[in-house]
């Protein structure tokens, strides 16, 4: 196996075209965008060909690059990384990380997707590696709010009553209280000053507490397809001392076809995985997408985020 580690940067500083817009916008094209350009400006900034005709130099001898159907890429590992058995994409230029004033003028949010293709018994790990890799990418020690996303639940309905009857009985109540006991030694550690989830109904968020040590500081719900958050949820939360968000990030963020697509040989990929079983020109296996984290960095007095973007990591697994 081989474990892949994708990133965007800071798509604040990327340009308008990958910074959702108000109105029509969606978390997962937002990643998916904001990942095909990073790999873009990294092929340019350290590649040798064309990305966008057959015109350019071929690539160099080393790694996976060349031409397929007019569409070129550099080699491979001219613009990934590997460190420690794990394959950056692209790579990542960690002297450049940080924020640019002191870490107190910051509100650090994490958000952290568990995804349905990923191992429940592998979470701890996911949640250390996600961890680490936004503390890296920022420079801090301590994250302020971090936000769970359990596969499998989410808030629809046709209305907001019934979205909260549905909520209900989604999810996996045991392995939710389960992993939330590793956020616990998160929070009573100081790495994490406060902890959240998301998607969860008044009696998800009833029985939740009920099995929990910390209690959740906040539960964002997307309230997209209700017009308005349930009174019973918003009585619960108010009496549990609970902050109610909502968010329009996808349920769906990354799912295994999208990242193949992001990483094939097609129009719009990278060109880091081979074609199909039995070609040469790139990495083989099946994709399995495990987590996606979404990071903010808000500047306080300022009102501003400076920094935000994603990090996603997969396994490549060998038929």
């Amino acid at each position: 196996m081989t474990r892949i580690v994708l990133s965007t940067g800071n798509i604040v500083t990327a340009g308008p075209s990958i910074i959702r817009k108000p109105g029509a916008y969606r978390s997962n094209l937002e990643l998916t965008n904001s990942l095909r350009s990073n790999f873009q400006a990294a092929q340019q900034d350290y590649g040798t060909v064309s990305l966008s005709n057959g015109n350019g130099t071929d690539a160099h001898a080393h790694g996976n690059g060349g031409a397929v159907n007019g569409t070129s890429w550099p080699a491979t590992d001219a613009w990934t990384a590997t460190e420690d058995s794990v394959l950056y994409i692209p790579r990542i230029d960690w002297a450049a990380a940080g924020l640019q004033e002191d870490r107190e003028q910051y509100e650090i949010t994490l958000k952290l997707f568990f995804l349905p293709t990923a191992s429940v018994a592998k979470r701890k790990e996911y949640i250390d590696e996600a961890l680490q890799l936004v503390m890296k990418e920022l420079r801090v020690d301590q994250i302020d709010l971090l936000i769970v996303s359990f596969p499998g639940i989410s808030f629809e309905g046709d209305c907001e009553w019934q979205a909260d009857r549905n909520n209900a009985t989604m999810g996996n109540d045991e392995e939710e209280s389960k992993t939330w006991a590793l956020l616990e030694s998160l929070y009573e550690q100081g790495k994490v000053s406060r902890l959240g989830i998301a998607e969860f109904g008044t009696e998800k968020l009833q029985r939740f507490i009920n099995n929990v040590k910390v209690r959740p500081a906040v539960n964002q719900i997307n309230i997209k397809d209700c017009c308005s958050v349930p009174p019973p949820l918003a009585k619960l939360a108010k009496s549990e001392g609970i902050e109610l968000l909502t968010h329009g990030d996808s349920t769906d963020i990354l799912p295994s076809g999208t990242l193949r697509e992001l990483l094939g040989h097609g129009p719009q990929g990278a060109g880091i995985l081979a074609d199909d079983k039995s070609a040469q020109n790139g990495l083989q296996g099946d994709l399995v997408p495990e987590w996606v984290a979404k990071y903010t960095a808000f500047v306080k007095y300022r009102g501003v985020i400076e920094n935000k973007g994603y990090f996603a990591e997969a396994e490549l697994v060998k038929a």
